[in-house]
């Protein structure tokens, strides 16, 4: 068993979520109230280790009225134990669940431990269909994905991804250096990921949220 994943973005018009060094400003505010709606109604909320340490987010429910008790498990997809001891997703405001790898440093674990619940998945890298089992085994039957271009391919390799909610902002980026929504090696024509299309809506004055389930 592994929990509903659904798969949350905001890219530009030619598909950016960010730049080489930093998150960017993509969509406007009633995109990022329905983001944190969003978590409020999530078990769990995950992210990447490159997310983690660019940004340091704090991945609770903040924008709208909430209590702790509504903000999501936070979940880091780190293979190596990398997570700064001083990021803000280790602080006391929600638990949070770091998923390492064997090849993990043992000292980093043990110290990541005394902070967070750490599990161990995969051997050179996190094996994620294994870490989502685990989770769900923890009581996260849900998650809200939130990653960067490289764990979303990787969930979306692993056919682990139920549907996708993507806020397209009026922007055009550009540059070869620009995250893209998906990353990685990529796939083969025979090997794409379908999508249906479930719901179109417009939001703040001129951007659009997509909604698909996938098809795999």
């Amino acid at each position: 068993m592994k929990p509903y994943v659904l798969l949350n973005s905001a890219m530009t018009v030619d598909g950016k979520i960010a730049t080489e060094s930093s998150a960017m400003k993509i969509s406007g505010d009633a995109d990022l109230i329905r983001v944190h709606k969003l978590r409020k109604d999530f078990d769990g909320i995950m992210v990447g280790i490159n997310t983690v340490i660019i940004d340091n987010p704090k991945l609770t429910v903040h924008k709208i009225d909430a209590k702790k008790e509504d903000n999501p498990v936070r979940i880091i997809i780190d293979s190596r134990a990398r997570t700064p001891l001083d990021s803000l997703v280790l602080n006391d405001a929600a638990e949070t669940v770091i998923v390492v790898s064997e090849r993990a440093s043992k000292e980093n674990v043990n110290k990541l431990s005394e902070k967070c619940n750490v599990i161990i998945c995969g051997e050179s890298h996190v094996n994620l269909k294994e870490a989502l089992s685990k989770l769900y085994d923890l009581g996260i039957k849900s998650i809200l994905l939130e990653g960067g271009s490289t764990l979303n391919f990787s969930m979306f390799k692993d056919k682990l991804i139920d549907e996708v909610s993507i806020c397209i902002g009026s922007k055009i980026l550009g540059g070869t250096h620009s995250k893209t929504f998906v990353d990685g090696k990529g796939f083969k024509i025979s090997e794409c990921i379908n999508l249906e299309l479930k719901k179109i809506e417009k939001i703040d004055k001129n951007d659009v949220v997509l909604t698909y389930t996938t098809n795999y």
